[in-house]
């Protein structure tokens, strides 16, 4: 599936929320200091955010909205410290059981995505390539965490 036909597939039978505006997206860079590369901002663009499979407080996969979207380290560990990772990785991804999925914003996109646990944090683990490519997985493999699966 394409990026674009897996959106629609999420806005059709998942919990998106309004669209992002190209005024909040600029927001956001700004404060952020990195760009959305082209998967995120075309996510952006169709959701400000979404949750997956069933709405909160009972979704395993809840995509956060730009305005929610913070430091990895700093929403994990209340620090903006090197010592708990770099500042490149950015949680986009609350899984609602002190795991997260980071975004690694360090090289170019598209962006890996990055498994985090709050007990084990710093310690790391990429879990998708790009943002469709954790779409697609996750999609596929209904309400669970796929990463987490045995194959």
């Amino acid at each position: 599936m394409t990026l674009e036909q897996l959106l629609d597939l999420v806005v059709r039978e998942h919990y998106p929320h309004a669209p992002a505006t190209n005024a909040e997206i600029d927001a956001f860079e700004a404060r952020a200091g990195w760009r959305l590369d082209a998967e995120l901002r075309a996510f952006y663009l169709r959701m400000n955010g979404a949750e997956l499979f069933r709405p909160l407080p009972d979704a395993n996969y809840s995509i956060l909205s730009l305005a929610e979207l913070a430091r990895a380290r700093v929403r994990m560990r209340g620090a903006d410290d090197d010592s708990w990772g770099p500042a490149s990785w950015w949680v986009l991804v609350d899984c609602q059981d002190s795991d997260f999925l980071l975004v690694d914003v360090a090289t170019p996109g598209p962006y890996p995505l990055l498994d985090a646990f709050h007990e084990t944090f710093p310690r790391v683990r990429q879990v998708a390539d790009s943002f469709s490519d954790f779409l697609r997985r996750a999609l596929a493999g209904g309400d669970r965490l796929y990463w987490l699966q045995k194959d």
